[in-house]
């Protein structure tokens, strides 16, 4: 009878734990950008398996949803092109050539911009989006290593950072010139705004920390630093409208940040490198690339524990699956 009752016991705490996991299941699958394999490794979610490897162009970093979620847009920094994958699928579509060193790129939330940095080649494109093609309407020459984009709610300003430069600059998107630019620390990195479009918070991959710059003015002023570990790389807001992560690369940690507060409130272990990150649709796990480590972790957000690895391949980096947490 004893014997019984341990087992009932094990069993029931066994479901419970398998629960949220039913009840994540989900029906597209995750995306993991492998920079120096050129390729893309498709995860079943529910298996939490590879299933297949998609060739792309040379070094493969981020990635980015059309405004119709009808396709995903890798971007091959080495390969001059943007491939374009089914996200529902994971189906090539086609292929477009002639888009030099597309390294980091954002829509603008009306769907009219895309803005790529060109990490390699020092310049900032501009490309207007009709729906299925796009058009150069200007690019403009950077300062040192343009690294990650952010763009404002009402799309007008494109801002980027400058990494091997440490700037910040600002990007007027109806007239495609440049408004401002200001030093920052070292090594600047992902950048990522309040939806007030008050602040900007840039995470500094040669430090430990994030700045927080007021952007209300003609000129950004910074007003704070947030700790957060040593370097403070990729943002991914929590999908709560208050909270964002931050992976800390050398820490091997992340994050939580309370946009309203501006100040850490959680940390979570994240090992091999976390980089860029990508959160359940309930908000319930983290998935981030561990960049040193070839693979997928995934953290429960309540546990704080890493519960899940996959392995991919060589330098995993841009992360992405449509069932996720509002950006």
């Amino acid at each position: 009878m004893k014997s019984f009752v341990r087992l009932a016991a094990f069993l029931t705490v066994s479901l419970a734990a398998a629960a949220p996991w039913a009840a994540r299941a989900q029906t597209t699958p995750v995306f993991v950008l492998n920079s120096l394999d050129a390729n893309v490794s498709v995860i079943d979610p529910v298996a939490w398996k590879e299933i297949k490897r998609i060739p792309t162009g040379k070094e493969p970093h981020h990635l980015y949803l059309t405004p119709d979620e009808k396709s995903l847009i890798i971007a091959n920094a080495l390969g001059d092109s943007l491939t374009f994958i089914d996200p529902r699928t994971a189906e090539v579509q086609r292929t477009v050539r002639g888009i030099p060193d597309p390294y980091q790129l954002r829509f603008s939330p009306d769907m009219k911009w895309l803005v790529i940095a060109g990490n390699r080649l020092n310049h900032i494109d501009l490309y207007r989006w009709d729906g299925k093609d796009l058009t150069l309407a200007k690019r403009i020459a950077s300062s040192k290593t343009p690294s990650h984009v952010w763009i404002d709610s009402k799309s007008t300003t494109a801002y980027l950072s400058m990494q091997d430069s440490d700037e910040l600059v600002a990007v007027d998107l109806p007239t495609q010139t440049l408004k401002w630019r200001v030093k920052t620390g070292a090594t600047p990195a992902d950048v990522f705004g309040t939806a007030d479009d008050r602040h900007l918070l840039l995470a500094l991959t040669g430090g430990n920390g994030v700045e927080v710059y007021d952007v209300t003015g003609k000129e950004p002023r910074r007003t704070k630093i947030i700790a957060t570990g040593d370097g403070a790389h990729a943002f991914r807001a929590a999908g709560d409208k208050r909270h964002v992560y931050v992976s800390n690369r050398v820490a091997n940690t992340i994050s939580k940040i309370d946009l309203q507060a501006l100040e850490a409130v959680a940390s979570y272990p994240a090992p091999g490198g976390p980089d860029c990150m990508d959160v359940s649709a309930d908000g319930r796990l983290i998935l981030v690339t561990s960049r040193w480590a070839r693979k997928l972790s995934v953290i429960d957000t309540q546990t704080r524990q890493v519960i899940r690895q996959v392995k991919v391949g060589k330098s995993p980096h841009g992360v992405w699956t449509l069932d996720h947490a509002p950006r």
